[in-house]
């Protein structure tokens, strides 16, 4: 196991704790919209607007096959990075997978504060943003379970707390395989 892979809702806190975990290892840090964002040199709602959903799932699955060859990293995939299920799977081999968990009610308040929302984040539904918070949840929900082999609720949670809980699920699960 050579990486730590951030799974979750849009504003569940994959970015901020990722960075606090990296920082913590003295390993790198991989945002993966923030990827996609520069490569393609414009925000994710300027490359919905312009080219779609489709072509941005094209391109966030041609990234995601980049990083099963990387370690000693922390890597935030985007909220939707799970529905690439053969991408996944590969991910799983090498990385402690963690779920970062939110309820609608706490998601939709963050999102309502997040500065990136409006100016960088396209809707992914054509509902209002509590309906498409519940439903794209609703839709991913058990795909989050299918590939984390940890949850953890960051309604609950500081991200002091949600670091060390991973930090130390890492590091039992290296010395596990270490022993055997």
């Amino acid at each position: 196991m050579d990486k730590i892979v951030l799974i979750g809702f849009r504003c569940t806190g994959k970015t901020t704790i990722g960075k606090r975990i990296a920082r913590c290892l003295n390993w790198d840090f991989i945002d993966l919209d923030e990827k996609i964002q520069e490569k393609e040199a414009k925000s994710i709602k300027e490359i919905v607007k312009e080219k779609g959903w489709d072509y941005f799932r094209k391109i966030e699955k041609e990234e995601m096959k980049k990083l099963g060859n990387l370690k000693n990293v922390v890597i935030a995939l985007g909220g939707g990075s799970i529905v690439h299920q053969e991408e996944m799977e590969n991910l799983l081999n090498k990385s402690l997978i963690v779920w970062l968990h939110s309820s609608p009610e706490v998601i939709l308040k963050r999102i309502k504060k997040d500065k990136k929302t409006n100016s960088q984040r396209p809707p992914l539904k054509n509902t209002n943003l509590k309906e498409e918070i519940e439903n794209v949840l609703k839709e991913r929900i058990f795909l989050y379970k299918k590939f984390s082999q940890l949850k953890i609720d960051t309604d609950k949670k500081s991200i002091k707390e949600a670091t060390k809980m991973i930090i130390e699920k890492f590091l039992e699960i290296k010395k596990e395989d270490y022993e055997n």
